[in-house]
């Protein structure tokens, strides 16, 4: 395959991608999707590999290219099938993101999945907005292991027997615009698929990925050889644990990246656990993080990385383990550690980090009629770089979201947004300064429930090369600070205010 047919195909599975996460987010019902865009969408091959995807959320797609292997295999897949997880353990990543995965049959071959992963405000947790302080897996919501929800493009009982268990029109209506997309997805394939041989499509598949290792393999030769360590914290876990300790070692050789995990912290009781597709997901975005900008996002790109992970460790959990704070929250840090093992190898080109945390927050009602569940990640400072400072209020690294518009939130949910603003003076002083926090304030109009899921509340974002570490970030209610990760009732007229970290700075300012 030429140069040039490499390139254009590429550029036309990666609009397939597109094109699905474009149906998912107009069909879908729920703010979470439709105006955050908490999704993504991609392709695999016949094994599961990845050899396309769009520009989603960083945690769902290292995770899906880590896990589809397995979710695939085992399977007696025919056309018309549909299957749906949401198990961390067996390919997911947290309850709330539940993933739709569809084969490609081209004259009785089987060709290609397509695939979609997409968050819900409501699996079924007992707290609204399904993001609970948890002790097990079994606290967090509906449990889906890998399942067929259609055969001959019919819905199955046994998926029937899940979704019964979640009400709503947002949630009924997120699954179809998932299934709308995948099917979309499947027939924009198969018209690319049937426009050449077969043969040569399955060879371009092939060609995509070995495209992407020879460009993941010179980028990682590049860094010089050697080993190097980092190690940071995270705040705790809800229920007593603090400084959560998150170690890496980087063995950087002839082109392979090794990473192990070992001396990082035991799981601990509450849900910053994470499975190892999610500590995966998090290396992956870093590695991808290095590689030119044309680089195709596929499985070769991570042919030559290597994971050790101690399994009963913070990012390789047994089950029944909690997770939901470990894809949001520990994932972030794990970049954080990874990036500062770089450093070392790279000062030139690593930033300092980041805000490190997706400030999760959680809440709504379910006593009332209707009831209402609402989540959303909050934006922090970025950390600045050498030759650049730091961005301010935006979402970094393993999140790739929106802010939920303050018109969509204030429309759905009995909530007023009293300031919305950027958190002046929060990022690290330095040469270049570390990009601001922001500071969002809710005001209850109706009676609430809210979970806090935060990090990065017991110390800031670290600078580099000199520079100053970012502030740390504070949750309020009425003036009051609250803990990093707690669960409280509201009344209307109560205020939550929460202000995110800022941006570690870069060098020393003059």
């Amino acid at each position: 395959m030429s140069a040039i047919d490499l390139a254009i195909l590429i550029s036309r599975v990666e609009s397939i991608c597109v094109e699905m996460g474009a149906v998912l987010q107009h069909a879908a019902f729920s703010p979470n999707i439709k105006d955050r865009l908490d999704y993504s969408c991609a392709l695999f091959d016949a094994k599961g590999e990845l050899y396309a995807q769009a520009a989603h959320i960083p945690v769902h797609l290292g995770s899906m290219a880590y896990a589809m292997a397995d979710i695939v295999d085992g399977i007696d897949w025919q056309a018309g099938d549909m299957l749906v997880l949401n198990d961390p353990f067996l390919g997911g990543t947290h309850l709330p993101d539940v993933t739709m995965v569809a084969p490609l049959f081209v004259a009785g071959v089987l060709v290609s999945f397509v695939a979609n992963r997409a968050h819900h405000a409501n699996i079924g947790a007992s707290t609204p907005g399904s993001m609970p302080i948890s002790r097990t897996i079994e606290d967090e919501g509906l449990l889906i292991p890998p399942t067929l929800m259609m055969r001959n493009g019919e819905r199955l009982p046994a998926a029937e027997e899940y979704f019964s268990q979640l009400q709503g029109s947002d949630t009924s209506g997120d699954f179809a615009a998932q299934v709308s997309a995948n099917r979309v997805g499947l027939a924009r394939l198969e018209q690319l698929v049937q426009q050449r041989p077969l043969a040569v499509f399955l060879g371009g598949i092939e060609a995509i990925n070995n495209y992407g290792e020879r460009l993941a393999r010179a980028s990682i030769a590049a860094i010089p050889a050697g080993r190097y360590s980092f190690e940071d914290f995270m705040d705790g876990d809800g229920f007593g644990a603090r400084d959560v300790l998150i170690k890496i070692q980087v063995d950087v050789a002839d082109g392979q990246l090794a990473v192990d995990f070992s001396g990082t912290s035991n799981q601990v009781q509450g849900n910053i656990n994470c499975p190892l597709a999610v500590a995966a997901a998090a290396v992956y975005y870093v590695v991808r993080c290095l590689l030119p900008a044309h680089a195709p996002a596929c499985a070769g790109t991570f042919r030559c990385i290597s994971l050790k992970a101690p399994l009963g460790s913070l990012v390789n959990a047994r089950r029944p383990a909690a997770t939901a704070a470990g894809n949001v929250e520990t994932s972030m840090r794990i970049v954080d550690v990874l990036l500062g093992a770089l450093a070392q190898a790279l000062p030139e080109r690593i930033p300092a980090a980041s805000q490190g945390t997706m400030n999760n927050v959680a809440m709504g009602n379910h006593q009332t009629q209707p009831g209402w569940d609402y989540y959303e990640t909050l934006g922090g400072g970025m950390g600045a770089a050498r030759l650049t400072p730091g961005l301010s209020a935006v979402q970094c690294h393993m999140t790739n979201t929106l802010n939920t518009p303050i018109e969509s939130l204030e429309h759905h949910y009995p909530l007023r947004i009293r300031e919305y603003a950027i958190r002046r003076n929060s990022g690290g002083h330095g040469a270049q300064p570390g990009g601001n926090g922001l500071v969002r304030e809710f005001e209850f109009l109706a009676t609430a429930e809210v979970t806090l899921l935060t990090e990065r509340r017991a110390r800031g974002p670290w600078g580099l090369a000199g520079g100053e570490a970012g502030k740390a970030g504070h949750n309020w209610l009425d003036g009051v600070e609250l803990p990093a990760k707690v669960h409280i009732s509201v009344g209307a007229g109560q205020v939550l205010r929460v202000e995110t970290p800022g941006g570690g700075g870069f060098g020393v300012k003059a």
